[in-house]
């Protein structure tokens, strides 16, 4: 079910972006690191506000959401068990307890909980499915019980509303814990969260009201708007990083600004790369018209320099350029559902844009050939 007022993105950036010192060549830094208490519990605030705002300075009425891992998330070599998930963090890989997890939901006091899902490197067999999905059901049974159950008191009870995750396996094979989040855990649970863009079709009719977020990686706002069209609601962007990273300066619009005419062969490009030399002289903004800070203070030439210097401004620079796009992406998507003309405007964004994005033709600030440097872009 579309809600025109909740489709959205969830516009992260990178995280364990620093990957910290290793042990070989600092132990005993590295051991007195890994043994302190993370700042961000210590941080003080009132009981109607979020420590995790706070210590991340973002504003109160900024909706959060907290998760138990990254995405997309790293592969680990430790294996999940049954009251744990394998993390990469920056002190190296570790295990977080579904407990643990749960309390910082309590103390960190996120809009948003993602409830802790039990998640395959790849594809699982029959065995795995199964543990998969008795992991998550006793999590999400475990965690609403102590957020908000019967023995919690009225004032200890979580604030934080809870998106219970939906595996990405068919529905014969997890039956039994949807039939538990439609009755069960209903009254308890305030969205879900899905993993594949397919498990949108599997979502029982009794939770259709529930809002959708979705953990993916479309490639292009083509599978962005075919992932809304299914019914996400809340979708992550992984896209918008990956351009800035590559040099690329989205300019798209939705709904698409006019079909391409006839007389025109090629559909109208996705972004443009900077990284390119016929942008060294170009004084023109990133995109035609667009109001973000980086357009109306920059020009082309100016971002290309500095791709070209490995300035790191360049790329903070794209990323405030790519967040406005996208921003002005959803706002149109929000306007076209409510108009009653999504499905259309889709049609009309397809023959006007190309099918994928640019290919970047430079490396990005977390690419480095030394085994030294830790500066990667799926760090």
């Amino acid at each position: 079910m579309l809600d025109w007022k909740i489709v959205s993105a969830i516009l992260h950036d990178h995280d364990n972006l620093f990957m910290g010192i290793t042990d070989s060549a600092c132990p005993r830094a590295y051991k007195v690191i890994a043994k302190k208490q993370p700042p961000v519990y210590k941080t003080p605030a009132a009981d109607h506000e979020s420590p995790l705002k706070k210590f991340i300075c973002v504003a109160e009425d900024m909706p959060l959401i907290l998760g138990p891992r990254r995405f997309p998330p790293i592969p680990c070599p430790p294996a999940n068990t049954s009251a744990s998930i394998a993390l990469l963090t920056s002190i190296g890989f570790t295990q977080l307890s579904a407990q643990d997890y749960v309390k910082a939901v309590q103390k960190l006091r996120p809009d948003i909980a993602v409830g802790m899902v039990d998640l395959a490197n790849k594809q699982p067999g029959s065995k795995r499915r199964a543990k998969m999905v008795d992991r998550t059901h006793a999590w999400t049974r475990d965690a609403l019980e102590q957020l908000y159950g019967d023995a919690v008191a009225e004032k200890d009870k979580s604030k934080s509303a809870y998106f219970a995750p939906v595996l990405p396996l068919d529905n014969a094979q997890q039956s039994l814990y949807l039939d538990d989040l439609e009755s069960e855990f209903r009254w308890d649970i305030s969205g879900l969260a899905l993993y594949q863009s397919a498990s949108l079709g599997f979502v029982p009719e009794s939770l259709a009201n529930l809002p959708r977020l979705l953990f993916s990686e479309p490639e292009t706002p083509q599978a962005i708007l075919r992932d809304i069209s299914l019914g996400a609601d809340l979708l992550t962007t992984p896209l918008l990083g990956a351009s800035s990273d590559g040099g690329i300066a989205m300019g798209f619009a939705f709904p698409a600004p006019a079909p391409v005419s006839e007389g025109k062969s090629e559909p109208l490009p996705l972004g443009i790369d900077l990284w390119t030399g016929d942008h060294t002289t170009d004084t023109s903004p990133l995109g035609e018209g667009c109001e973000c800070y980086t357009c109306k203070n920059y020009h082309r030439a100016y971002i290309h320099h500095l791709l070209l210097a490995k300035e790191m401004t360049a790329w903070a620079l794209l990323q405030v350029h790519n967040f406005h796009v996208m921003d002005t992406f959803f706002a149109g998507v929000r306007e076209s559902i409510q108009r009653g003309s999504f499905e259309q405007d889709i049609q009309t964004f397809s023959r006007v844009y190309a099918s994928s994005m640019p290919e970047s033709s430079g490396q990005g600030p977390r690419y480095c050939q030394s085994r030294m440097c830790y500066f990667v872009s799926n760090c």
